[in-house]
């Protein structure tokens, strides 16, 4: 991230409020509703009618029905509730640059955060391993980003991983229906990884997937003998990189089109991420494509 918006230094001078409204700031300027909803102007529920209504959006047919005056209300005028997942297992504590997978996706994760409720939608945290670890349950206001940041700030990563088993477990308890951002390398059973991700679909919910990692698991290059401290279990051993290198790039990429090629069928969004990536950059380029997406009439 030379040259460009350094969230480190941000974060070690001024923690990750800084670091979420550095990276916010610009994108929603002129704009007052989140980039995460689409543009859809789909039925989605009745309230009771109040005086200084529009009597055009009154449902006639309640009304004649049930002597009840009620408004119609659509998608785009609700509140969106934004769910944010946080990888918080032993294996985001990788990191071969200044910061670790786990510093990148919290700070993706609180500037995520800061978009949402600075549009006056709905944001919530949940950081995990192999289970929950950590809740700030969906509210909106500067006293929920404060909390969220304040979670995200004093989490340490460890603990192994079980992304889908979390991902089932979740879907039967996250209350609001919403967007599900998943903040994780995705280095996990992909059968599980699906089912969870399918429950989560079936239970009303949109997950978007944001696959963080770190630039030396994409190469592997290594020229010397070095030793292997294996995360999460996995033991020591001393390896010539240059003797598996190959093994290992065609499991990596196995591994990534086997990924995009599963969240694609469910029709669920996969954003990859290297850490090295300058992160408003990346984000905001993948949020301008929803939005776009959504102008053209899909989700």
């Amino acid at each position: 991230m030379a040259g460009s918006l350094d969230p480190a230094v941000l974060d070690r001078l001024a923690g990750l409020s800084l670091v979420a409204r550095t990276v916010v700031d610009g994108y929603l300027a002129g704009q007052h509703r989140s980039p995460l909803r689409g543009n859809s102007a789909e039925f989605a529920q009745h309230r009771e009618y109040v005086p200084g209504d529009e009597l055009r959006r009154l449902d006639w047919k309640v009304f004649a029905r049930s002597d009840r005056l009620v408004i119609k209300e659509y998608d785009e005028e609700t509140s969106l509730d934004c769910h944010i997942l946080v990888d918080g297992s032993e294996s985001m504590a990788f990191g071969s640059l200044a910061w670790t997978k786990f510093e990148y996706a919290r700070w993706c994760a609180a500037a995520l955060t800061h978009l949402v409720l600075e549009a006056r939608d709905t944001a919530g945290l949940v950081l995990f391993d192999e289970a929950e670890r950590k809740k700030v349950p969906p509210k909106t206001g500067a006293g929920q980003e404060r909390d969220i940041l304040a979670a995200l700030d004093a989490y340490q990563p460890g603990g192994k991983t079980r992304i889908g088993d979390v991902l089932f477990w979740l879907s039967g308890r996250l209350r609001r229906k919403g967007i599900v951002a998943i903040f994780s390398d995705f280095f996990d059973d992909l059968d599980k990884i699906v089912e969870g991700l399918r429950r989560l679909s079936y239970a009303g919910h949109e997950p978007i997937l944001f696959q963080i990692v770190d630039p030396l698991e994409m190469t592997f290059d290594i020229s010397y003998l070095v030793r292997l401290d294996g995360l999460e279990g996995a033991g020591v051993q001393k390896v010539d990189p240059k003797s598996l290198r190959a093994a290992y790039v065609e499991e990596f990429e196995s591994h990534q089109r086997q990924l995009a090629t599963r969240t694609r069928q469910l029709g669920l969004d996969c954003l990859h991420l290297s850490t090295a990536q300058d992160l408003g950059a990346a984000l905001s380029t993948y949020l301008a494509h929803r939005r776009a997406r959504s102008r053209g009439g899909r989700r």
